[in-house]
């Protein structure tokens, strides 16, 4: 299964980030560089949500029904004359699910990361998150993808080597004194005082809350 930036560095993704860099008058290099980052931490973060029955039980249906790959069939048409609010809200929609009352957190890190500021990002994560669900849908179905443990299994591969830049974005979220030291901000972060150590206990403090 090719990971998420093999899926970027295709014809396909290479028409995605051109149209979103038209949409948001970043450039495309930014744009790349900005889409290369997010996505795995936006699928690392669904990976999160999964974790539940019910989870990976809304994520098959989304998956099997209005982001089964659609999207991706005419992009032409998404981007020609600027995308449709009707996407984009899907787009909000998506990332308030997925990230919670951590969305702004990972719109400034990766405004930081990318040099597009953090309005930008918010605006072009929009757009990018109806594309990345419609990229994990047509995955899905092209590999019969179906229930909890094929759900995790679909994430976990899109994700494939792909994790380092991630965990420094989210290492970088995490960090949110800029000290360099992420420790006492995860203990902060994690509710409960939950300290599980590896990047599934970050992420529950990351992504855990709603």
């Amino acid at each position: 299964m090719a990971g998420l930036l093999d899926l970027l560095n295709s014809d396909l993704g290479k028409t995605i980030i051109s149209g979103v860099a038209s949409q948001s008058g970043q450039s495309e290099e930014k744009t790349g560089g900005l889409l290369s980052m997010a996505l795995p931490v936006l699928t690392q973060a669904m990976q999160r949500n999964a974790q539940t029955p019910e989870g990976a039980a809304g994520l098959m249906s989304a998956l099997s029904g209005k982001h089964d790959g659609g999207i991706l069939d005419n992009l032409g048409d998404l981007f020609n004359g600027g995308v449709s609010e009707e996407v984009t809200n899907d787009g909000a929609g998506i990332l308030g699910h997925i990230l919670g009352s951590k969305q702004q957190n990972v719109q400034n890190a990766l405004s930081k990361q990318s040099g597009i500021d953090a309005g930008s990002v918010g605006n072009i994560l929009k757009t990018a998150a109806p594309l990345l669900m419609g990229l994990i849908g047509k995955q899905a179905k092209q590999n019969n993808v179906s229930g909890s443990s094929g759900v995790a299994g679909l994430l976990g591969g899109l994700l494939g080597g792909n994790s380092g830049g991630s965990q420094n974005i989210l290492t970088s979220i995490l960090d949110a004194d800029g000290d360099g030291n992420i420790v006492d901000d995860v203990l902060g972060m994690v509710t409960g005082g939950d300290k599980k150590g590896g990047l599934g206990g970050l992420l529950g403090g990351l992504f855990g809350g709603k």
